[in-house]
């Protein structure tokens, strides 16, 4: 990192608490839509990790990207999604959807051997679908709510569902119950970086798309995570004032 961007960061660290004591005072009085209660609140966490990934994050993933191949890259997600297959195989069984849990377990098995440990991707290739389940999807076919909506410092968007989802989640990370720390930490960077970079060329769209980039990103986010907890076919969304 050059001296600009550790001022840049210093300066960022010193803005962030008095961001956070104004949204205290006026959160309540900013928010416009019942769903996001203490968007003053929000749009200031939001506004930290904003200048979090402009000033370390997206520098980084951008470097990782130039300096990476396609296929390399690949690879490497390739890699950490199938290491998450029985961990979603687990959400899928407890959604009672066994045979998605069969088909994620198969994944796993024929990736990590015949893949050689997920790098190629040959499940797929043989017609086995990768999910996408966590406990916050989980708790919603269990019934539970959404809760209001949340911006979490570093890990982004979520409602209060999805942030009880993700404690269990981080707990039951294979990647983040790795013995050996700087192996955790390793594999835990990279994927950080590699999850950003995948995300590089939603920037330009989603910068000329929205007028309120906060407010863009809360609505997808919101409308994506009911689509999944409903596996594409949600019931028709209450109207909000």
């Amino acid at each position: 990192m050059d001296r600009g961007s550790v001022v840049s960061l210093r300066r960022l660290w010193v803005a962030v608490p008095v961001a956070l004591l104004a949204s205290f005072v006026c959160g309540a009085a900013a928010a416009q839509d019942e769903r996001d209660p203490i968007e003053g609140f929000n749009r200031a966490i939001f506004a930290f990790n904003e200048g979090l990934d402009s000033v370390l994050i997206r520098p980084v993933a951008k470097g990782y990207e130039a300096v990476l191949p396609g296929p390399v890259r690949a690879g490497i997600s390739n890699f950490y999604g199938n290491f998450a297959d029985p961990f979603i195989a687990v959400n899928n069984l407890l959604q009672g959807k066994p045979a998605d849990a069969v088909g994620d377990v198969a994944r796993f098995i024929f990736n990590s051997s015949f893949g050689i440990l997920g790098i190629f991707d040959v499940a797929s290739e043989m017609g086995l679908e990768k999910h996408e389940e966590d406990f916050g999807q989980t708790f919603g076919r269990w019934g539970a709510g959404p809760g209001p909506y949340l911006m979490l410092p570093v890990f982004g968007p979520r409602d209060v569902r999805d942030a009880g989802g993700l404690v269990l989640d981080l707990y039951a990370d294979p990647v983040g119950n790795v013995d050996h720390v700087p192996t955790r930490n390793s594999l835990t960077a990279v994927r950080l970086v590699n999850d950003r970079a995948i995300l590089l060329p939603a920037d330009q769209i989603i910068e000329a798309a929205a007028l309120d980039k906060y407010a863009y990103i809360r609505d997808a986010y919101l409308q994506r995570r009911r689509s999944l907890v409903f596996d594409g076919r949600p019931p028709r969304e209450p109207e909000w004032d």
